[in-house]
């Protein structure tokens, strides 16, 4: 009940900056000069499609190629004998491609769970001075090749299938501090153990604070609503730092959890902060 409480405050505090945000920003950025390259890159709320785990409001524009590699390490508590979860790894490779300047298609595989993934991210509006907010539509289909009859008997192909919705909604505060909301839907099409659950609404909060233009720190928070009280996973709690240095956005991050693909890393935390069971790791985009 605690967490709850929690959570709901964090929730009401975001949406009053949000709506705070549009209020206060109209004048602002009536005085902004639109022409002006500096501002059209500046307004950017994320430097990345990604501001750790989950997605940003920042998309691939029309025929913009964007590689997008994510490699975690396993937990730092396995000490020398996994050289601090250095012997462990999880990648993912990813291709984002914009059909339009509002509509980015993306298909990725990662190697944890051998699951392969088709997505498509839509931008319904820009931060303006009309209506200050961005906010874009996400939805990924999933696929998860690595569950096997063998071991599940029961199992037919369309338990298979993992589906994701969120609506992302982000403001720039000022040209340093960005904030984003991210309700979540997600739906798992087999549930392999008794502490998760087929349907998933999950709450995502994630800011970023732009240190200098080529360096900003990241905090990622989502919380899994309908998770039974007796699952031993977590929410996904993750901090990162952002470095840009030309066509590439190398992103350094901690998170509870090691999984990358869409479903699994916003739903079920394997790890624990509290316990140690941190895993480091990066991302890397590079357009083309």
């Amino acid at each position: 009940m605690i967490k709850n409480n929690k959570l709901k405050i964090a929730v009401i505090i975001l949406i009053g900056l949000l709506s705070n945000s549009i209020i206060s920003q109209n004048n602002l950025l009536d005085e902004i000069d639109y022409d002006n390259e500096e501002y059209k890159v500046g307004l950017s709320a994320f430097k990345a499609h990604k501001i750790i785990n989950g997605q940003s409001t920042k998309q691939s524009s029309k025929d913009e190629l964007y590689l997008y590699v994510a490699h975690r390490f396993g937990s730092l508590n396995g000490g020398i004998k996994t050289l601090f979860g250095l012997d462990i790894a999880n990648t993912k490779i990813e291709l984002l491609y914009g059909l339009s300047d509002n509509l980015q298609v993306g298909f990725s595989r990662e190697s944890l769970k051998k699951i392969y993934t088709l997505n498509f991210k839509y931008k319904l509006t820009d931060q303006g001075s009309k209506f200050p907010i961005n906010t874009s539509l996400y939805a990924s289909y999933n696929y998860n090749s690595s569950l096997n009859e063998d071991i599940y008997p029961t199992l037919t192909e369309s338990d298979k299938n993992l589906f994701l919705g969120q609506l992302l909604l982000s403001t720039r505060i000022s040209d340093k501090l960005s904030i984003q909301l991210s309700p979540t839907y997600a739906k798992k099409g087999f549930t392999e153990t008794i502490f998760e659950e087929e349907n998933n609404i999950i709450i995502g909060l994630g800011s970023s604070f732009r240190v200098t233009n080529k360096l900003a720190l990241n905090v990622e928070y989502y919380a899994n609503l309908d998770r039974p009280e007796i699952s031993p996973y977590g929410n996904v709690l993750s901090f990162g730092i952002d470095i840009e240095t030309g066509g590439h956005v190398f992103q350094l991050l901690f998170s509870n959890t090691q999984t990358s693909d869409d479903v699994s890393v916003l739903t079920d935390a394997e790890g624990s902060w509290k316990d140690g069971e941190i895993y480091f790791g990066f991302n890397i985009l590079r357009v083309f």
